[in-house]
């Protein structure tokens, strides 16, 4: 997991959370971004952080950031390893007064994530992990506990929903799902802190259907594939972060690991998608 970044991204995480904090439920000037998302000092705090702190840990190492994302796809072509982040995720819900929103950093290595960090500045929570390294949970100031996906469900099958996007399609899956599984119990939460209920055993399935942008994921996909889980796209392939043209993801599919209803979840999104 790139053991001896990790303690000093794990840091950079809590300080960018700081600095977002003296900005919640204020008196905050919002601004529109060329593509309609929302951005406040809050966010540019953040990112002030991050960029400048991950470029002292290692210089060679590019920053592909939310708030500074012009960059040339020619160049980021060339780029073998790079930092992927969401200075402050789940803005609309900041700027709601909600306490779902998280910072994200994750560390891409030729298309995968290595490791992510996922910390939340409210309440201080910090979650990270990566693929065969394990997941973990560190609440404020506490030791770090181990996490991971639950195989089955509990008493109904758990599907994680976003409050604020969703689609025909997504609207269809669940009823799918709903037909396969009996009830659901629908998980409503903000930012990426929907890939860490399926993380820490909350909850058994994260269907997106629509959409999303690579930094808004990627950090919280190195969390749950620590924990034993996936995250796919329609087709069943796991989801890659290679350099393209646009930074939005496809639709995807995030689950524990050798679920026996993985297969019939990616043939009813195909159907639906």
């Amino acid at each position: 997991m790139s053991a001896a970044l990790l303690p000093a991204v794990i840091e950079l995480v809590q300080r960018a959370g700081a600095a977002i904090m003296p900005y919640w439920r204020s008196d905050l000037a919002v601004r529109e971004k060329s593509d309609a998302s929302p951005v406040t000092a809050a966010d540019l705090a953040a990112h002030r952080v991050l960029a400048d702190g991950l470029r002292a840990l290692d210089p060679t190492i590019p920053v592909l950031s939310e708030e500074d994302c012009e960059i040339a796809l020619g160049e980021r072509e060339r780029w073998q390893r790079w930092w992927l982040v969401d200075p402050l995720d789940g803005t609309k819900e900041f700027i709601a007064g909600s306490e779902e929103f998280t910072v994200n950093v994750a560390l891409i290595e030729r298309g995968r994530v290595l490791f992510g960090v996922v910390g939340i500045p409210c309440s201080g929570r910090c979650y990270y992990g990566g693929a065969g390294s394990g997941a973990f949970l560190c609440e404020r100031d506490g030791a770090p506990m181990p996490i991971a996906v639950r195989a089955q469900p509990a008493e109904r099958f758990t599907v994680v929903a976003s409050r604020r996007h969703s689609s025909p399609a997504q609207e269809r899956l669940l009823q799918g799902l709903s037909e396969r599984f009996g009830d659901l119990q629908l998980a409503s939460v903000g930012s990426s802190l929907k890939f860490c209920l399926l993380a820490e055993g909350a909850a058994d399935c994260y269907p997106r259907l629509a959409p999303t942008s690579q930094w808004d994921t990627a950090a919280a996909q190195g969390v749950l594939e620590g924990a034993g889980g996936e995250v796919l796209d329609i087709h069943g392939a796991p989801l890659a972060y290679e350099a393209r043209e646009s930074y939005l993801n496809p639709h995807f599919l995030a689950l524990p690991k050798a679920v026996d209803w993985r297969d019939d979840l990616v043939r009813l999104a195909q159907r639906l998608d």
